[in-house]
């Protein structure tokens, strides 16, 4: 009787979370050339193609929809039974700030890889400012740090790369060329709105803020009801309702800095690991050429 190993299945999974060879080898900690080698030898034991060659991207055949469906409920299954019969382990919490719910499903995303190799971790996920988490850093109340500046990392940190701002509108949208252009925005401490502010500014163009919020989700589906414009990293502008506008008839944006910070101390190579997850589900496919430094 063929068994399939279960670590073939996580690999398998995590390529089509992630889309990408390269991130889901980031997210596992092993080389591209691994990953690859585990989705052959997967395929050679099902006896069956479980990803389109024929499509560009990371894309499932009819096949593969259904083994990643059962690989998910008995992975599931096998977390389970290790936790009934197995050593309870302590749950230990691992507490992430952002500048910003922007990067909340990539964070979600790359939890996902960890919680499959860490069952006994739990995550706290919060928002402040860039200083509020410098703070909770420095005091020991933060594990890691996602944050995006108009700078590089103040501190060291092997995870920071950059992301070019694009406007993004909606069919409904409507600017007058004779009036201000209406922002959407999460308000004046917002470094997309800042950014968008000067890039106008610099070009003459007046602007107003139409429409506050506090959610991505809320501002997206406010660029969808047509209250204005907003700016977004080209990476974070996939919403419902809402498409990047290349050919707008605005000033070019700038690129900005995102990164992650890692606490220091006990544990650390436990909170790298996390971090590497997290990197590889936020950062652009590093296999269209994106940009990615080191600042140790």
């Amino acid at each position: 009787m063929t068994n399939i190993p279960t670590e073939l299945l996580r690999t398998l999974i995590a390529v089509v979370d992630l889309r990408s060879f390269t991130k889901a080898a980031q997210s596992l900690g092993v080389t591209q050339p691994a990953v690859s080698a585990q989705i052959k030898r997967l395929q050679s034991l099902l006896a069956s193609d479980l990803l389109d060659k024929s499509t560009p991207g990371v894309s499932l055949t009819s096949a593969g929809e259904l083994v990643v469906n059962y690989a998910r409920r008995l992975l599931s299954i096998n977390v389970q039974i290790l936790d009934i019969a197995g050593p309870r382990l302590a749950a230990k919490a691992v507490r992430i700030g952002a500048t910003g719910d922007f990067t909340a499903a990539g964070i979600a995303l790359g939890l996902t890889c960890s919680r499959v190799r860490r069952p006994d971790l739990r995550f706290q996920v919060y928002s402040s400012n860039i200083d509020g988490l410098l703070r909770d850093l420095r005091e020991g109340d933060a594990d890691l740090a996602i944050w995006v500046s108009q700078t590089g990392p103040m501190l060291d940190t092997k995870h920071y790369w950059t992301e070019s701002l694009v406007w993004v509108n909606s069919p409904s949208t409507r600017i007058d060329p004779t009036g201000p252009v209406p922002l959407v925005s999460y308000g004046d401490e917002c470094l997309f709105t800042r950014s968008a502010m000067a890039a106008l500014s610099a070009a003459s163009p007046e602007c107003e803020v139409a429409f506050v919020g506090s959610s991505l989700l809320g501002l997206g589906a406010a660029v969808a009801a047509g209250f204005g414009v907003m700016a977004l990293p080209r990476g974070r502008a996939d919403i419902p309702g809402v498409t990047v506008w290349d050919d707008a008839p605005l000033p070019k944006l700038p690129d900005i800095f995102c990164g992650i910070y890692v606490r220091d101390g006990v544990d650390v190579e436990e909170r790298e690991q996390i971090a590497e997850t997290i990197a590889a589900a936020l950062r652009p496919d590093l296999e269209t050429g994106s940009e990615t430094g080191s600042a140790q």
